[in-house]
């Protein structure tokens, strides 16, 4: 079934090929379509295009079909072109012709439009959900790991003291970053578009601001082309901010890769949680982050694959904005497990704690032994001088007992303001 049968059919071929991926991702997004289509019958019958008696009977067949998506036992058969297809279908098997009247005053365009924006409503609220629980975790963990000294780098060179309570944080207080661009793509998403019809309205008098109300929206894409225009858009707003998520774990990521080679032996995890070798006994693998890693560098590709598909489309609808869906959905797969086995995994860290003890760090406290020189009055480029001449005749000695106090130092990680930052921003 097409809703734009006309009586005829195409090649089956031409079927296969546009169709293409449609109904497996449209099982995730059929509940959304129905909650769409209860909002739009509810309106249709407030304006007088249904009878009561023809609304409440749509409505609770929506339950119905809400139900078997519930269940798992929705399906979309090949039979079908799409979820909307399958969903009139049902209405019409079960309603009769009151089934037919639920594709009154909208078109499929802003079925998928409303649909979409609902889902990645609810998605960008689920993503910022667990960003904010891995926010949590990794604060406790700087909490915890506050005192415990860590080489910082610059160029993979060692360059200046650092510590658990500055690294776990830093990653925190970071993630506050990326859920800005997040609630910019929930502001871009929490627009009701439907009513736009084919993207130029309807002569209908239909009630846009009643289907904005009951579906939740926080306003209306008033311009029906720019609702249609929203289509790609909305998507690319999308994976923008889940593109500065997946930076920052795919970072965190590297570091851990980095931190657990025995070159390091910063920080370990439990045997259960890392991956063995075919042929070397000794292997204890960091395949879970090598993993995020790459996941998160590709999420990152993906506002650069809907700017090539959307890019040079001229207003209206067109095809190729079929194919944002297959793009955006399993990107938001994607990073939700990324941050959901992150969580999981760094529950279970184990960090070195005697890491400064090797002398090969000494150098890590040159710049603190220069500055109580200048502390005590020497000129800044006359210690500077001095200890560069002790480093290269091998007769710099470190001073240890560092005292940073400055705001976001390492005597003073402001872990209570960092966790107000993130308040603030929810």
């Amino acid at each position: 079934m097409k809703l734009w049968d006309k009586g005829f059919s195409t090649d089956k071929k031409i079927d296969h090929f546009t169709v293409g991926n449609d109904r497996e991702l449209d099982l995730l997004l059929a509940k959304y379509d129905v909650i769409a289509s209860q909002a739009h019958a509810k309106m249709l019958g407030k304006i007088g295009l249904l009878t009561d008696a023809e609304t409440t009977d749509l409505v609770n067949e929506l339950d119905n079909i809400t139900k078997t998506i519930e269940e798992g036992t929705f399906t979309i058969e090949d039979s079908f072109e799409d979820m909307h297809s399958k969903i009139e279908y049902v209405l019409t098997e079960k309603l009769g012709d009151t089934g037919k009247k639920i594709h009154t005053a909208r078109s499929r365009n802003d079925q998928v439009l409303v649909a979409m924006h609902l889902y990645l409503k609810n998605e960008l609220q689920e993503i910022k959900a667990e960003t904010i629980t891995l926010f949590n975790l990794l604060m406790d963990l700087a909490e915890k790991h506050k005192d415990i000294m860590l080489p910082g780098y610059t160029h993979l060179q060692i360059a200046m003291p650092s510590s658990f309570g500055l690294w776990f944080s830093a990653y925190a207080e970071s993630l506050i970053d990326d859920l800005y661009f997040i609630d910019a793509a929930y502001k871009v998403a929490d627009q009701n578009p439907l009513g736009s019809a084919a993207g130029y309205g309807s002569s209908f008098p239909i009630d846009r601001t009643f289907t904005t109300k009951e579906m939740g929206f926080e306003t209306m894409k008033y311009n029906v082309v720019a609702a249609q225009m929203g289509r790609g858009k909305v998507e690319k707003a999308t994976a923008f901010g889940m593109s500065s998520i997946a930076a920052t774990l795919s970072k965190m990521a590297m570091d851990i890769c980095l931190y657990m080679s025995q070159n390091f032996n910063f920080i370990s995890f439990p045997d259960e949680l890392t991956t063995g070798s075919s042929i070397m006994p000794h292997k204890k693998n960091p395949d879970v982050f090598e993993l995020v890693r790459a996941k998160c560098n590709k999420l990152q590709a993906v506002p650069n694959q809907l700017i090539l598909i959307t890019n040079n489309l001229p207003s209206g609808y067109h095809r190729d904005l079929q194919l944002v869906k297959e793009v955006i959905v399993p990107a938001i797969q994607d990073l939700k497990a990324c941050l959901e086995i992150l969580t999981f995994s760094l529950k279970e860290a184990k960090v070195n704690e005697n890491i400064l003890e090797d002398p090969k760090y000494d150098y890590l406290f040159s710049v603190d032994t220069l500055n109580e020189l200048v502390q005590n009055g020497m000129p800044f480029r006359d210690a500077y001088k001095k200890m560069g001449m002790e480093i290269n005749e091998g007769t710099f000695t470190p001073k240890r007992d560092i005292e940073h106090t400055h705001e976001g130092s390492l005597g003073n990680l402001c872990l209570n303001e960092i966790r107000g930052k993130m308040k603030k921003s929810i």
